[in-house]
Protein backbone atom coordinates (compact mmCIF):
# COMPACT_ATOMS: atom_id res chain seq x y z
CA UNK A 1 0.00 0.00 0.00
CA UNK A 2 2.85 2.38 0.91
CA UNK A 3 6.31 2.46 -0.61
CA UNK A 4 8.52 2.13 2.45
CA UNK A 5 11.53 0.50 0.77
CA UNK A 6 13.85 3.40 1.59
CA UNK A 7 13.40 2.69 5.31
CA UNK A 8 14.09 -1.06 5.15
CA UNK A 9 16.66 -1.99 7.85
CA UNK A 10 16.65 1.61 9.13
CA UNK A 11 16.00 2.51 12.77
CA UNK A 12 12.85 4.19 14.06
CA UNK A 13 12.29 5.46 17.59
CA UNK A 14 8.65 5.55 18.75
CA UNK A 15 7.79 7.23 22.05
CA UNK A 16 4.73 6.22 24.05
CA UNK A 17 5.08 2.79 22.45
CA UNK A 18 3.44 0.64 25.11
CA UNK A 19 -0.16 1.17 23.98
CA UNK A 20 -2.57 2.99 21.70
CA UNK A 21 -1.25 4.96 18.73
CA UNK A 22 2.39 4.29 19.62
CA UNK A 23 1.91 0.53 19.68
CA UNK A 24 -0.02 0.61 16.38
CA UNK A 25 2.85 2.52 14.75
CA UNK A 26 5.40 0.05 16.11
CA UNK A 27 3.44 -2.84 14.61
CA UNK A 28 3.29 -1.20 11.19
CA UNK A 29 6.95 -0.20 11.12
CA UNK A 30 8.02 -3.74 12.03
CA UNK A 31 5.93 -5.04 9.11
CA UNK A 32 7.92 -2.65 6.88
CA UNK A 33 11.20 -4.32 7.91
CA UNK A 34 12.41 -1.48 10.14
CA UNK A 35 14.31 -1.80 13.39
CA UNK A 36 12.15 -0.18 16.07
CA UNK A 37 13.11 1.11 19.50
CA UNK A 38 9.96 1.50 21.56
CA UNK A 39 10.31 4.10 24.32
CA UNK A 40 7.86 4.11 27.23
CA UNK A 41 7.72 4.11 31.00
CA UNK A 42 5.99 0.71 30.96
CA UNK A 43 8.86 -1.35 29.55
CA UNK A 44 7.41 -4.58 30.92
CA UNK A 45 4.25 -4.08 28.88
CA UNK A 46 6.31 -3.76 25.68
CA UNK A 47 8.32 -6.85 26.59
CA UNK A 48 5.15 -8.87 27.11
CA UNK A 49 3.86 -7.80 23.70
CA UNK A 50 7.25 -8.47 22.07
CA UNK A 51 7.04 -12.10 23.18
CA UNK A 52 3.91 -12.54 21.03
CA UNK A 53 5.63 -11.42 17.82
CA UNK A 54 7.06 -13.70 15.13
CA UNK A 55 10.71 -14.46 15.90
CA UNK A 56 12.03 -12.33 13.07
CA UNK A 57 10.11 -9.27 14.31
CA UNK A 58 11.16 -9.92 17.91
CA UNK A 59 14.76 -9.45 16.82
CA UNK A 60 13.95 -6.02 15.37
CA UNK A 61 11.86 -4.67 18.26
CA UNK A 62 13.74 -3.19 21.20
CA UNK A 63 11.77 -2.02 24.26
CA UNK A 64 13.57 0.80 26.09
CA UNK A 65 12.49 2.31 29.39
CA UNK A 66 12.06 6.07 29.04
CA UNK A 67 10.14 8.93 30.63
CA UNK A 68 10.21 11.64 27.97
CA UNK A 69 9.53 14.35 30.56
CA UNK A 70 12.99 13.68 32.01
CA UNK A 71 16.02 14.88 30.05
CA UNK A 72 18.21 12.37 31.88
CA UNK A 73 15.90 9.50 30.95
CA UNK A 74 15.73 10.62 27.31
CA UNK A 75 19.51 10.88 27.06
CA UNK A 76 19.96 7.41 28.54
CA UNK A 77 17.45 5.93 26.10
CA UNK A 78 18.95 7.61 23.02
CA UNK A 79 22.49 6.74 24.13
CA UNK A 80 21.39 3.09 24.12
CA UNK A 81 19.70 3.36 20.72
CA UNK A 82 22.68 5.06 19.10
CA UNK A 83 25.15 2.58 20.62
CA UNK A 84 23.18 -0.56 19.79
CA UNK A 85 21.18 0.38 16.68
CA UNK A 86 23.71 2.67 14.94
CA UNK A 87 21.58 5.84 15.07
CA UNK A 88 18.12 7.27 14.50
CA UNK A 89 16.60 7.53 11.02
CA UNK A 90 12.95 8.13 11.97
CA UNK A 91 11.49 9.59 15.16
CA UNK A 92 7.81 9.34 16.04
CA UNK A 93 7.02 11.72 18.91
CA UNK A 94 3.86 10.11 20.23
CA UNK A 95 4.10 10.19 24.05
CA UNK A 96 1.62 12.49 25.73
CA UNK A 97 -0.54 12.85 28.83
CA UNK A 98 -3.84 14.41 29.84
CA UNK A 99 -4.41 15.49 33.45
CA UNK A 100 -8.03 16.47 33.98
CA UNK A 101 -8.89 19.62 35.90
CA UNK A 102 -9.24 23.37 35.62
CA UNK A 103 -6.13 25.48 35.00
CA UNK A 104 -7.49 28.02 37.48
CA UNK A 105 -7.59 25.55 40.38
CA UNK A 106 -5.64 22.33 39.85
CA UNK A 107 -2.30 21.43 41.39
CA UNK A 108 0.54 23.20 39.59
CA UNK A 109 2.68 20.06 39.52
CA UNK A 110 0.02 18.34 37.40
CA UNK A 111 -0.09 21.32 35.05
CA UNK A 112 3.68 21.30 34.73
CA UNK A 113 3.64 17.58 33.98
CA UNK A 114 1.44 18.18 30.94
CA UNK A 115 3.82 20.76 29.50
CA UNK A 116 6.92 18.80 30.42
CA UNK A 117 5.66 15.62 28.73
CA UNK A 118 3.73 16.98 25.77
CA UNK A 119 6.10 19.80 24.80
CA UNK A 120 9.53 19.35 26.37
CA UNK A 121 9.42 15.60 25.74
CA UNK A 122 9.17 16.35 22.02
CA UNK A 123 12.00 18.87 22.27
CA UNK A 124 14.29 16.49 24.17
CA UNK A 125 13.72 13.56 21.79
CA UNK A 126 13.89 15.64 18.62
CA UNK A 127 17.21 17.19 19.64
CA UNK A 128 18.80 13.78 20.05
CA UNK A 129 17.24 12.29 16.93
CA UNK A 130 18.09 15.26 14.71
CA UNK A 131 21.68 15.30 15.96
CA UNK A 132 21.99 11.62 15.01
CA UNK A 133 20.55 12.30 11.55
CA UNK A 134 22.76 15.33 10.92
CA UNK A 135 25.97 13.71 12.21
CA UNK A 136 25.45 10.75 9.84
CA UNK A 137 24.18 12.89 6.91
CA UNK A 138 20.89 10.97 6.93
CA UNK A 139 17.78 12.48 5.34
CA UNK A 140 15.65 11.41 8.28
CA UNK A 141 12.05 12.13 9.23
CA UNK A 142 10.52 13.42 12.46
CA UNK A 143 6.79 12.94 13.03
CA UNK A 144 4.87 14.64 15.83
CA UNK A 145 1.57 13.12 16.90
CA UNK A 146 -0.35 16.33 17.56
CA UNK A 147 -4.14 16.72 17.94
CA UNK A 148 -7.01 18.61 16.39
CA UNK A 149 -6.95 20.44 19.74
CA UNK A 150 -3.64 21.89 18.62
CA UNK A 151 -5.60 23.94 16.09
CA UNK A 152 -8.78 24.94 17.90
CA UNK A 153 -10.28 24.93 21.40
CA UNK A 154 -13.82 23.52 21.35
CA UNK A 155 -16.64 25.45 23.01
CA UNK A 156 -17.86 23.83 26.19
CA UNK A 157 -21.14 24.00 28.05
CA UNK A 158 -21.18 27.53 29.53
CA UNK A 159 -22.36 26.07 32.85
CA UNK A 160 -19.72 23.31 32.97
CA UNK A 161 -16.04 24.27 33.19
CA UNK A 162 -13.77 22.40 30.75
CA UNK A 163 -11.26 19.94 32.17
CA UNK A 164 -8.58 20.03 29.47
CA UNK A 165 -6.58 22.91 31.08
CA UNK A 166 -3.12 22.93 29.42
CA UNK A 167 -3.68 19.99 27.06
CA UNK A 168 -4.84 22.13 24.12
CA UNK A 169 -2.17 24.81 24.75
CA UNK A 170 0.49 22.08 24.79
CA UNK A 171 -0.75 20.84 21.42
CA UNK A 172 -0.89 24.39 20.04
CA UNK A 173 2.79 24.59 20.96
CA UNK A 174 3.45 21.49 18.84
CA UNK A 175 1.75 23.12 15.85
CA UNK A 176 4.13 26.08 16.09
CA UNK A 177 7.08 23.81 16.87
CA UNK A 178 6.49 21.86 13.66
CA UNK A 179 7.02 25.01 11.61
CA UNK A 180 10.03 26.00 13.73
CA UNK A 181 11.62 22.61 13.06
CA UNK A 182 10.88 22.82 9.33
CA UNK A 183 12.76 26.09 9.12
CA UNK A 184 15.58 24.90 11.38
CA UNK A 185 16.11 21.60 9.54
CA UNK A 186 16.36 23.53 6.26
CA UNK A 187 18.49 26.33 7.68
CA UNK A 188 20.95 23.88 9.22
CA UNK A 189 21.63 22.40 5.80
CA UNK A 190 19.77 19.11 6.07
CA UNK A 191 16.96 17.45 4.14
CA UNK A 192 15.35 15.99 7.24
CA UNK A 193 11.57 16.17 7.12
CA UNK A 194 9.08 17.16 9.80
CA UNK A 195 5.37 16.28 9.86
CA UNK A 196 2.57 16.95 12.34
CA UNK A 197 -0.28 14.43 12.44
CA UNK A 198 -3.38 15.79 14.19
CA UNK A 199 -6.02 13.16 14.95
CA UNK A 200 -9.50 13.79 16.23
CA UNK A 201 -10.99 11.60 18.94
CA UNK A 202 -9.04 8.32 18.97
CA UNK A 203 -9.60 5.13 20.97
CA UNK A 204 -6.59 5.30 23.34
CA UNK A 205 -5.92 5.01 27.07
CA UNK A 206 -6.29 8.79 27.43
CA UNK A 207 -9.77 8.76 25.92
CA UNK A 208 -10.81 5.70 27.93
CA UNK A 209 -9.69 7.40 31.16
CA UNK A 210 -11.83 10.48 30.51
CA UNK A 211 -14.79 8.77 28.82
CA UNK A 212 -18.20 9.76 30.13
CA UNK A 213 -20.08 7.06 28.28
CA UNK A 214 -22.20 7.26 25.17
CA UNK A 215 -21.26 6.40 21.61
CA UNK A 216 -19.33 8.98 19.60
CA UNK A 217 -17.58 8.61 16.25
CA UNK A 218 -14.02 7.64 17.01
CA UNK A 219 -10.78 6.79 15.20
CA UNK A 220 -8.72 3.69 15.90
CA UNK A 221 -4.96 3.86 16.58
CA UNK A 222 -4.38 2.01 13.31
CA UNK A 223 -5.98 4.91 11.41
CA UNK A 224 -3.39 7.31 12.79
CA UNK A 225 -0.60 4.87 12.03
CA UNK A 226 -1.69 4.80 8.38
CA UNK A 227 -1.18 8.56 8.27
CA UNK A 228 2.34 8.10 9.61
CA UNK A 229 3.14 5.44 7.01
CA UNK A 230 1.81 7.69 4.26
CA UNK A 231 4.05 10.61 5.15
CA UNK A 232 7.08 8.33 5.56
CA UNK A 233 6.42 6.88 2.11
CA UNK A 234 6.52 10.21 0.28
CA UNK A 235 9.36 10.90 -2.20
CA UNK A 236 12.40 12.91 -1.15
CA UNK A 237 11.20 16.14 -2.80
CA UNK A 238 7.83 16.07 -1.00
CA UNK A 239 7.22 17.12 2.60
CA UNK A 240 3.83 16.67 4.22
CA UNK A 241 3.69 19.43 6.80
CA UNK A 242 0.34 18.68 8.46
CA UNK A 243 -2.20 15.86 8.33
CA UNK A 244 -5.55 16.32 10.05
CA UNK A 245 -7.67 13.19 10.39
CA UNK A 246 -11.14 12.98 11.92
CA UNK A 247 -13.71 10.23 12.31
CA UNK A 248 -16.58 10.31 9.85
CA UNK A 249 -19.51 12.27 11.30
CA UNK A 250 -17.26 13.47 14.12
CA UNK A 251 -16.70 17.02 15.26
Amino acid sequence: MFNMERWSNCTAVVTGASSGIGLAIVKDLLKENMRVAGLARRKERMEEWRATLPEEQQKRFHPVSCDVSSLESVNEAFDWVIKNLSGVDVLINNAGIYNAGQATEMDQANLQQVLQTNVMGVVYCTQRAFRSMKDRSVDGHVVIINSVLGHYVPHSDPHTPPTSNLYAPSKYALTALTEVYRQEFRGLGTRAKITSVSPGLTDTDIVAARSRGGKRPILQPEDVSRCVLFTLSTPAHMQVHEITVKPMLGE
